[in-house]
């Protein structure tokens, strides 16, 4: 027996060598997408890649025997063991990729493994031929194709568990083809065929290997392009899907941003039952619960009274029935604090237009109620006020034309009075009387004009228990209740408004008498001494206290009493004006405005004002009453009114003093006669006349008599600038008051200095 050689089909060998090229490539192309996957698709792609790998391994190996022959020898292969060699490449293969997958450190281990597989898969391979002849191995070429095999299945498993890009699988796939094919071709050469000689002679049978071998070469080409035909759809799925799945990301990101930075409304999600589900941050921020509040009952955020009234199940059933819900209404925070809500509630439908839940949003509008509600009573005092604007024009309009009567019934009680020549003293003491009266009524004008903000009002030096008692009759405001004073007997004076002091007494003495209300009570009126109370300057102060028996007040009324407006008597019956104006005086004057209240137990407001200089002489409560004197050189008066028993009334007067008169009823009447008189000593006018007024008719006097003095009669305080020069007789005047102002003008004019100088407007 001797050595025998055999050959190789070379379109046979080029197949081969082409089915491992494919083959690799096909399992590390498969490879990537075992690393893509997870769960049972993995394990998947694991087993398609590991029999790419090992079935295309094997059909390069049969392909490659049906390439060699042996002239003269037929060659047939056992099934049994072929069917073991194509057996043991996949199941090595698919272990090795199992055990890489999970230990990568046991690469080594695991190349070595799947190498010595490979190499048994092709001596198995070898085993299975049937032919006349004995093999012999070259141990050289053995170890050779072992190692070849080795290095080929350690870079193979490298390559399959690293990201590799196509050109990088392509040129590994050659590669790898290569290394494979080069080690089936070098365990071949070290294989050496020994014919038997008694068989040795003509060829055997007519087996055709080629059509054999490109029949396993196509259906082995023909599923690993399937594979890669599944790897190619599988990878442009995943990359359709990973873009679907980034857009989609990308959109939960940008409405996730979009609803956590709301953070003013709390957004959160309810299922079909009314059970929130989620939330955002500025639910958490706005009403503070946490994680712990889902799978709760949205009513947990309504109130009690409104989980009494069923509104939140209400409100479920309207946005399920009309697709939405609104409204306002008091919520409730994790820590059982309230604050008003805008909530609206939307149903949320799936594909078939089924309610799967709600989706309900809650906006904190606690600071627009509330100014809506300040608003609401700055408008209502706003009118209450005008209104007050209005009656005080109206007070100052009647006040003023009762001063004017007034000053036609005192002047005429005085000349009646002197020129009565009955000697029964009941008749003088009637028209003592009637001229008290008068007097007093001129009083009352001058509080009307006070309240109209008309009145000429300084301070002067206040006895205070005097203008107390001087108001008695002002303060008695109801038969049950009664109204007390406690004066010490030493106090202090102070230096005040008189008017607007009384005008404060009477205020607060008329809300005490609010707060006791219909029932009795006790109205008490005080004063006394202090040192300076906390945020006034040091020294002496009086505090005159008015306190009541009534209801008294609250901390929180108490907190905003002193405030413009603010008022507890309802729209109509105050206007919130009262103490705000005693607060001004007392502040103004140096003093301050304290109260002091509880609850049941009523009310003390007391007015602090600095103590004045007992030698500073205190006001008179009344001038007394002076004799009018004749004249001692007789007048040339020019008299303007336009009231005609005013006019007569001071004629009678100036007449009485021994002065001559001459009456204009209007300003521009008065002009006339100036131009015709050539002697005038002085003009007495009213100031508030229709055309021209007083202000305007002594502007023209200045001009035509320079040096002239004039008398603005009148009985309002705001006058222009430019009638402070000017002399003043306040409305209603008697007789005395007359005679002393006409004396202060001749003397001014006798000192050369003119009451006022005015020049001539220029055009």
């Amino acid at each position: 027996m001797h050595h025998h050689p055999g050959s190789h089909d070379p379109v046979l060998v080029a197949l081969s060598i082409l089915i491992a090229a494919l083959a690799s490539y096909t399992a590390l192309d498969l490879a990537t997408r075992m690393r893509a996957a997870s769960g049972p698709a993995s394990l998947g792609w694991l087993g398609a890649a590991a029999v790419a790998m090992g079935g295309g391994i094997w059909s390069m190996h049969f392909v490659a025997m049906l390439a060699f022959s042996l002239p003269g020898i037929a060659i047939s292969y056992d099934p049994l063991l072929t069917l073991l060699s194509l057996a043991i490449p996949i199941l090595v293969a698919a272990a090795a990729f199992v055990v890489v997958s999970q230990r990568p450190q046991a690469l080594i281990v695991s190349g070595v493994g799947m190498g010595l597989a490979i190499s048994g898969m092709h001596y198995t391979g070898m085993a299975a031929m049937r032919m006349a002849a004995t093999i012999r191995y070259d141990s050289f070429w053995v170890a050779a194709s072992i190692a070849i095999a080795i290095g080929a299945s350690i870079v193979a498993l490298r390559l399959a568990f690293h990201t590799t890009s196509v050109l990088q699988r392509a040129a590994a796939g050659m590669v790898m083809g290569a290394a494979i094919s080069g080690m089936h071709y070098a365990a071949m050469q070290g294989s050496n065929f020994l014919p038997w000689e008694f068989v040795l002679g003509a060829p055997g049978g007519a087996v055709g290997q080629q059509p054999l071998a490109f029949l396993v070469a196509g259906i082995t080409i023909g599923v690993l392009v399937l594979g890669l035909a599944a790897a190619v759809y599988d990878r442009a799925f995943a990359e359709r899907a990973g873009r679907e799945a980034e857009a989609l990301r990308r959109s939960e990101e940008k409405f996730r941003l979009l609803v956590e930075g709301v953070a003013d409304h709390a957004i959160f999600m309810l299922d079909a039952e009314g059970r929130i589900a989620n939330w955002n941050l500025g639910a958490i921020r706005l009403i503070g619960y946490g994680e712990e509040i889902v799978g709760t009952h949205y009513a947990i955020l309504h109130t009690e009274e409104d989980r009494a009234l069923g509104v939140p199940d209400a409100m479920l059933q309207q946005a399920r029935r009309e697709g939405k819900s609104a409204g306002e209404g008091f919520r409730l925070r994790k820590d059982g604090s309230r604050f008003f809500a805008e909530a609206t509630i939307r149903v949320v439908k799936n594909e078939r237009f089924e309610a799967i839940g709600f989706a309900s949003i809650v906006r904190d509008v606690t600071e627009r109620r509330r100014a809506q509600e300040t608003l609401e009573r700055t408008r209502d005092a706003l009118a209450m006020s005008q209104k007050m604007k209005t009656i005080g024009q109206l007070t100052g309009g009647v006040a003023h034309d009762f001063n004017n009567l007034l000053a036609v019934i005192l002047g005429s009680l005085e000349l009646a009075k002197k020129r009565l020549a009955s000697e029964d003293p009941k008749i003088h003491r009637l028209l003592d009387n009637a001229i008290q009266g008068a007097a007093r009524g001129a009083s009352l004008t001058q509080r009307m004009l006070a309240f109209a903000r008309k009145q000429d009002l300084k301070p002067v030096v206040v006895d205070v228990p005097e203008l107390v008692r001087g108001m008695a009759a002002l303060l008695k405001l109801d038969p049950g209740i009664r109204v007390e004073t406690h004066f010490p007997i030493e106090l202090a004076r102070v230096k005040v408004d008189a008017n607007q002091l009384e005008l404060a007494v009477l205020n607060l003495a008329v809300n005490a008498r609010d707060a006791i209300g219909s029932g009795e009570g006790v109205i008490a009126i005080a004063a006394r001494e202090e040192n300076a109370a906390e945020g006034l300057a040091p020294g002496r102060y009086v505090a005159l206290s008015v306190s009541d028996t009534g209801s008294g007040m609250d901390e929180e009324t108490l907190r905003h009493a002193q405030e413009p407006f603010f008022t507890t008597k309802g729209v109509g019956k105050g206007t919130g004006l009262g103490l705000s104006m005693v607060k001004g005086l007392a502040e103004q004057s140096g003093g301050v405005l304290l109260l002091k209240s509880r609850v049941g137990e009523g009310t003390t407001a007391e007015i602090w004002l600095p103590a004045t200089r007992a030698d500073q002489p205190a006001a008179p409560a009344a001038a007394p009453s002076r004799a009018a004197v004749r004249s001692a050189r007789p007048l040339s008066v020019l008299l303007v009114d336009d009231d005609l028993l005013v006019l007569d009334n001071i004629a009678a007067m100036l007449d009485d003093l021994g002065h001559a008169v001459i009456e204009a009823r209007s300003g521009e009447e008065a002009v006339q006669l100036l131009n015709r008189m050539p002697k005038l000593d002085v003009v007495i006018t009213d100031y508030a006349m229709p055309g021209m007024n007083g202000l305007q008719l002594a502007e023209a006097v200045a001009a035509e008599r320079p040096g002239m003095p004039v008398v603005l009669c009148t009985g309002y305080a705001e006058l222009p600038a430019a009638a402070r020069p000017l002399l003043r007789l306040s409305k209603p005047f008697d007789q005395a008051a007359l005679a002393a102002v006409l004396e202060d003008a001749m003397r001014e004019q006798a000192a050369a200095r003119a009451v006022v100088t005015l020049h001539p407007k220029r055009a």
